[in-house]
């Protein structure tokens, strides 16, 4: 059996997010959404992972997260999507990418 822990990446009153790591390595990010009633979680993983891999991460999420919080395993709902990891993109990554534009633009016209 793997070892998963959790890196909480933010939290808000209603939701946290989580990285995932298996020993150094990062095997997916977790999404939360709190209820009054249940939790809602959106779970990405790396296409690398079994499907036993997923149970015991869904397994560890609820023993080591939502145990904390107090919701019972029955009230969580988890959507698993799996596949590669794509990119990180924020608007510092968009505004830097403008700037360059704009740059190469202007060597153009002199």
């Amino acid at each position: 059996m793997a070892e998963y822990y959790f890196e909480r990446e933010c939290r808000t009153p209603y939701s946290e997010a989580y990285n995932i790591y298996e020993e150094d390595a990062s095997v997916g990010r977790l999404d939360l959404h709190f209820t009054p009633n249940m939790v809602h979680a959106t779970l990405c993983v790396a296409e690398s992972l079994t499907r036993e891999s997923i149970e015991e991460i869904i397994q560890a999420i609820d023993d080591e997260i939502l145990d904390a919080v107090g919701i019972p395993q029955d009230e969580l709902i988890v959507h698993v999507y799996q596949g590669r990891d794509a990119g990180l993109y924020s608007n510092d990554r968009f505004e830097e990418d403008e700037v360059e534009v704009e740059d190469e633009d202007d060597d153009e016209d002199a």
